[in-house]
């Protein structure tokens, strides 16, 4: 059995609202074990035998439209490769302020001509670091509110779909999904 983490995009943040119980009851009823969410913005660890972390993503993506009606981006990670991210941080060392520190977890990696055409918008003082399929950034001179420096920036100028977590956010899922 591995522990994963599913991370769906945009949950509770705008108009797509989406209970936490209802979030482990279709983790559960798809046949995985110990759904546990994190916070309410769509964040869950849980277990299973399939080893496709593409199809856990589509079996979420489906059961929440066949019985929610929601059509919400999943993404997921299982726990070696979220314990990898919170270990890889390039900025860790440099920032302790978990608000100034975000992942951007994408859900292919991007195309590297796209990476290196990628700029932060006019005058902000923001730090990234592309690798593979996530994104660092760190926002030294604040939060990441005030910033154009956004999810839907990386979406469209990266082309992949992305959802955004905080640094304390990150490191409690990875305690989460290490058991």
């Amino acid at each position: 059995m591995t522990r994963y983490v599913a991370l769906l995009r945009g949950v509770n943040v705008g108009t797509t609202r989406l209970a936490m119980a209802d979030l482990r009851r279709i983790v559960t009823d798809l046949g995985h074990d110990d759904a546990k969410t994190y916070l309410q913005s769509g964040n869950v660890a849980f277990g299973s035998t399939v080893r496709d972390a593409e199809k856990l993503a589509a079996g979420i993506e489906r059961a929440l439209a066949d019985e929610l009606g929601l059509t919400v981006p999943v993404l997921v990670r299982s726990g070696r490769e979220l314990a990898a991210v919170v270990g890889g941080n390039p900025y860790a060392e440099v920032e302790d302020d978990p608000t100034r520190l975000l992942v951007a977890f994408l859900a292919t990696p991007p195309k590297k001509s796209v990476v290196d055409a990628l700029v932060v918008p006019g005058g902000e003082n923001v730090s990234f670091t592309v690798t593979g399929r996530e994104v660092f950034l760190h926002f030294p001179d604040g939060g990441y509110g005030r910033s154009k420096f956004t999810n839907a920036y990386l979406e469209k100028k990266l082309g992949v779909v992305a959802t955004t977590r905080n640094w304390k956010s990150v490191r409690a899922l990875a305690e989460l999904v290490a058991g």
